[in-house]
């Protein structure tokens, strides 16, 4: 996608505040005291599993929902009390919602017709944004002779034409197969950067959520759990839940000696606790895959460096890299390695060592 010549007047980002936020449906509590401050400008994400209250969160911004208790401010201006047509806010579905008897230019044109925009400003509008995604030319084609790909320009570009102030992206990214997800994906974020659009992104997927984000409130049952970007939630996850569901961690449980500051799993593994670090009881010590490592049998540990022995109980070849699944200290560690061509392979059974260091080791609770 090619920045146009003839583009759309330049948007204004506008900043996003969530106050206090509970809504239920009967006894189905959906949403529990939300609360979020989203930059202008931002492209930022809701993340989590199904039913966890993202896409409700999205459609109360919208104007679809409306909360038990709390409000919705868009550039400092209270919105929840109005109707989704006078909030000024774009929102693409995860069906795309598009009219298949109508052509491309048509579809764009719907929401400015429906906004009463000038005949005169219609064409120039559609024109422009039909270039912005990359879609001149195809503008007398009807969604059935579309790509996926193309069908979400299209979304994109009918939402872009009546210059909303906010832009709601309700997992569209569903719908493409894995290859034309991550191109567009790119688009979407080149697109968000070009306008400087405060968007917001509902998906389940953190891969998506990760590679496009400025930042990610990541929920759970209706929480909202961490709020931060994608590094500073894989590298400081503020619970398990975080932890786990931001790419693969490792959860050993065990026993803390407080005098000695040791954690203790079963199996005899042993992990001290730096002096700088707050460990309450019950916390688990969690660790990420890439963040230990497989070495010789034997070799003298390294300071700062716990091992433990184990037997490779699977392995996964991924070309980049090796994942093994070691059996050690009463539980599985999965272990990420770096494959470089010519590299023996651990095979299954084999008797290995696993160093963590002391450094990659966080103390997290539920």
């Amino acid at each position: 996608m090619t920045q146009p010549a003839n583009s759309l007047p330049s948007l204004v980002p506008v900043g996003v505040r969530v106050e206090q936020v509970d809504l239920s449906y009967g006894d189905n509590h959906v949403l529990k005291s939300v609360d979020l401050d989203i930059r202008p400008g931002e492209f930022f994400a809701f993340l989590g599993p199904s039913g966890c209250g993202k896409t409700t969160l999205l459609r109360l911004i919208a104007g679809f929902d409306r909360a038990d208790r709390g409000r919705v401010l868009v550039a400092d201006r209270d919105i929840s009390d109005l109707p989704p047509w006078k909030r000024d806010i774009g929102m693409v579905f995860q069906s795309y919602a598009l009219w298949p008897h109508m052509t491309v230019a048509r579809n764009v044109a719907f929401g400015l017709e429906e906004k009463r925009v000038p005949r005169a400003e219609i064409g120039p509008r559609v024109a422009a944004a039909l270039e912005m995604v990359g879609l001149s030319g195809l503008d007398q084609r009807r969604p059935a002779q579309l790509s996926g790909g193309q069908q979400q320009r299209v979304a994109l570009a009918r939402t872009i034409a009546v210059e909303p102030k906010l832009l709601l992206l309700d997992e569209p990214l569903s719908n493409l197969d894995a290859k034309l997800r991550i191109q567009v994906r790119r688009e979407l974020r080149s697109l968000q950067q070009r306008l400087g659009l405060t968007t917001i992104f509902v998906t389940h997927d953190q891969e998506e959520a990760n590679t496009v984000c400025d930042r990610i409130a990541v929920m759970n049952h209706g929480v909202i759990q961490q709020v931060g970007t994608p590094k500073e939630l894989y590298e400081q996850p503020a619970n398990l839940f975080v932890a786990n569901f931001l790419g693969t961690a490792n959860i050993l449980e065990g026993g803390i000696d407080s005098a000695s500051r040791i954690f203790e799993a079963p199996g005899g593994l042993r992990l001290p606790i730096s002096p700088d670090q707050t460990v309450v009881a019950g916390a688990r010590a969690v660790f990420r895959p890439q963040d230990v490592a497989i070495v010789e049998a034997g070799r003298p540990a390294q300071p700062d460096t716990a091992t433990v022995s184990g037997t490779v109980s699977w392995r996964e070849f991924l070309g980049a890299g090796v994942r093994y699944g070691v059996q050690a200290a009463g539980t599985e560690i999965v272990v990420d390695c770096p494959f470089h061509a010519g590299d023996v392979l651990h095979e299954d059974g084999t008797a290995v060592t696993v160093a963590i260091p002391h450094r990659s080791v966080r103390w997290l609770q539920d």
